[in-house]
């Protein structure tokens, strides 16, 4: 289910439900979300490492997971993952509203097939694609809450848009051997440095000035604008060598979602 992963799309759904409540939101409606979404989240993981199982075994990276080392058979991976995706889309379905359950199947069909089966391997604009199924989890949340979408809910799904392809290259740089004899595509894989670095900056930007939007969106005060300014210039820096600190940009990608998803907790409430 790849639950490190998880973790990550849970630090921006919370953070959704908050806003979109515009305040505690309902306990059972945030645990159904929460567990839902791992459920949905690991079944789309499941289902990817039965599709990649022969790239999986040509990299280092990948080498342990359990399809690869014959844990678990294909076969019965796959009944999980349609096990585990059924569940959540039936606690979707009983306990938020019919747009957050579209939205899951959505979510889980597009990392399948729009990412895994579609993208991967055939372009190195596969991951700044392919994220919109970690995007979606924002809007699912969102959903689950008022059954309906709104610009703070988008300018939010565009925060994880940008953030997604710098967060993912610095790995891919640090993994490029990997990626290329396991003949994936991988912008650090096929381009320059200089190009890399410069999507990076793009990205990076876009992701700042969306991350002020979704502030300016939900009225948040000017010390939240500060704030968030400040860890996105702090991260920004750090993309002025991405080979020399690839693992830092990774690391400090995620330090910024997570500090950033708090804001905006904390800002409902300040």
């Amino acid at each position: 289910m790849k639950l490190r992963v998880v973790e990550l799309l849970l630090v921006t759904t919370l953070p959704a439900l908050f806003l979109a409540f515009d305040g505690i939101p309902d306990l059972s409606i945030t645990i159904a979300t929460l567990f839902g979404g791992t459920l949905a989240a690991g079944a789309a993981n499941a289902f990817n490492m039965v599709i990649e199982s022969d790239i999986d075994r040509m990299m280092t990276r990948t080498s342990k997971r359990p399809i690869v080392n014959e844990l678990i058979s294909e076969e019965r991976a796959l009944i999980f993952a349609y096990v585990i995706a059924i569940i959540s889309l039936v606690i979707f379905w009983i306990f938020t509203n019919p747009l957050a359950t579209g939205l899951t199947v959505a979510a889980i069909a597009f990392y399948v097939f729009g990412y895994t089966v579609g993208l991967k391997r055939r372009t190195s604009q596969n991951i700044v694609w392919g994220g919109i199924a970690g995007c979606l989890p924002v809007l699912i949340g969102w959903a689950a809450v008022t059954n309906s979408l709104s610009w703070t809910s988008f300018w939010f799904f565009l925060v994880i848009f940008f953030w997604t392809p710098p967060h993912f290259w610095a790995l891919a740089i640090k993994y490029r051997d990997d990626y290329a004899a396991a003949g994936i595509p991988m912008l650090p894989v096929v381009a320059t440095k200089e190009e890399v670095a410069k999507q990076s900056w793009f990205h990076t930007i876009a992701m700042i000035i969306t991350s002020l939007l979704t502030l300016y969106s939900a009225g948040f005060p000017i010390w939240s604008y500060v704030l968030t300014l400040v860890m996105g210039l702090v991260f920004a820096w750090q993309l002025r060598d991405m080979e020399v600190n690839s693992g830092r940009i990774f690391n400090g990608s995620i330090s910024y979602l997570s500090l950033y998803s708090i804001l905006l907790v904390a800002g409902v409430f300040l």
